[in-house]
């Protein structure tokens, strides 16, 4: 193969659309954009979204809720979900997200008194719940901040 032998395939390219030349080439007169109206004018378009001044879609449709950009994204963890994720007696982010019990990246995770513990983890960098402390530091676990 040389460089000055490289062609594209065959129907690949083809020629540009030549409109107004003449009523032979199908594109004549109008040149394809109909009889009169604003998509005939030349400069003659529009918004996206205008309907002719009626009153568009999306200013029709109720709006409804919020969504705080800035709000902390945070999620809420089990006892019992605690207790399967821990790796090797310890519980952090870095397992919650490894054992998908926790999904994404949340920017706070509450651990809450609900379930059973039966046996002694640790939890760093956690928030937790007075009564959700109480009962993992009765399992014989501690909390760290």
């Amino acid at each position: 193969m040389k460089l000055n032998t490289i062609a594209p395939a065959e129907g690949a390219k083809k020629d540009r659309r030549r409109v107004g030349r003449g009523i032979g080439s199908g594109l004549g007169k109008t040149a394809g954009r109909g009889h009169k109206g604003q998509h005939a004018r030349s400069g003659g378009y529009h918004k996206v979204g205008f309907e002719g001044g009626q009153m568009p879609l999306q200013r029709r449709i109720p709006k409804r809720g919020f969504r705080n950009t800035l709000g902390a994204r945070s999620c809420e963890v089990t006892l019992t979900q605690l207790q399967n994720a821990a790796i090797d007696g310890v519980v952090n982010m870095e397992a919650l997200i490894l054992r998908r019990i926790v999904r994404g990246s949340p920017d706070v995770v509450k651990v809450i008194m609900t379930g059973e513990l039966d046996q002694a983890i640790t939890v760093r960098g956690l928030r937790v719940t007075a009564g959700a402390k109480a009962v993992i530091e009765s399992a014989g676990g501690k909390v760290e901040e």
